[in-house]
């Protein structure tokens, strides 16, 4: 794998060898997010794709569109934004809606202990909660386990304000399978799967980066 930072759009493309990404097309002209919106259906998410912004949600880069109406408004939103910032615009992302609790699992390639595969809770606010958890990679289901019960907030997982519990025997199996993958790819340095978005059915990869 070449070397550098990997947009959203790239890093999805690698993943999907191994974990369920959700539905979504890169698109490179207007036109061609009209389709692929209508093929998707609503609601959904347009996201802006630059090397230059690896922190879509930082700058307004995502947008949910809950119907056709309002498609090409907020397309020319993500194209002001990146006019504002002098971005080189790359594409749209057009990536069906999930709904489900957000949870962050990354890689990190350690000095002294090699990859340690993170886990916590996910979303805009990852990085004022910091309620995240490591393991050395690779882990079983029974270190999955230990991860989930020692975050602070697990409740939001495990069913919190009337909600269905997650499907934990699933997210368990996807911290695991991410904890594999640096076996077959030793150059990863950092990645982020941030969220992963799990309900009491099943979970996706909504959104992820990675640097190698």
């Amino acid at each position: 794998m070449k070397k550098g930072d990997y947009t959203e759009a790239e890093t999805e493309k690698f993943l999907k060898k191994y974990l369920p990404v959700a539905k979504n097309k890169f698109c490179t002209t207007s036109d061609d997010v009209i389709k692929v919106s209508r093929k998707i259906g609503f609601p959904l998410v347009l996201k802006l794709i630059s090397k230059e912004a690896l922190h879509k949600s930082d700058i307004g880069g995502v947008r949910f569109v809950n119907k056709h109406g309002d498609l090409e408004n907020e397309l020319e939103s993500l194209k002001k934004i990146a006019q504002h910032y002098k971005l080189k615009l790359e594409g749209i992302l057009v990536q069906e809606y999930i709904e489900g609790e957000y949870a962050i699992i990354g890689l990190k390639k350690d000095n002294v202990f090699g990859h340690v595969v993170a886990f916590g809770i996910g979303g805009i606010y990852t990085e004022y909660l910091k309620d995240v958890v490591f393991r050395v990679c690779p882990i079983t289901k029974k270190d999955a386990q230990e991860m989930i019960d020692e975050l602070k907030m697990k409740q939001i997982f495990l069913g919190a304000r009337g909600k269905k519990p997650v499907n934990l025997e699933f997210l368990k199996e996807i911290i695991v399978k991410v904890s594999k993958i640096p076996q077959k790819h030793k150059e990863i340095q950092e990645m982020d799967i941030n969220p992963f978005v799990i309900n009491h059915k099943t979970g996706m990869v909504v959104d992820a980066r990675m640097r190698i």
